[in-house]
């Protein structure tokens, strides 16, 4: 069976916009804390993305929720 988050995910393009950007940035992320030292200007991106993917999650977080609460035969 399907998590909410993967039929989100199938059906509903808004979310899987979000959900792709939001694994973008985590790659992103990953390959700069795999960096033994970060410049200035990598230790400002770091932040930035870190506050991108908060407020995707966020966003996301909010369209689930929002389907969670429909009546199961709109689904």
């Amino acid at each position: 069976m399907l998590t909410a988050r993967d039929q989100l995910f199938a059906s509903h393009d808004e979310f899987r916009k979000l959900a792709i950007e939001h694994t973008l940035y985590e790659k992103r992320l990953d390959s700069l804390t795999e960096k033994r030292y970060l410049t200035d200007d990598e230790k400002l991106e770091e932040v930035r993305l870190k506050k991108l993917k908060l407020r995707l999650k966020d966003q996301m977080e909010n369209i689930q929720r929002q389907y969670l609460q429909q009546p199961q035969q709109t689904r």
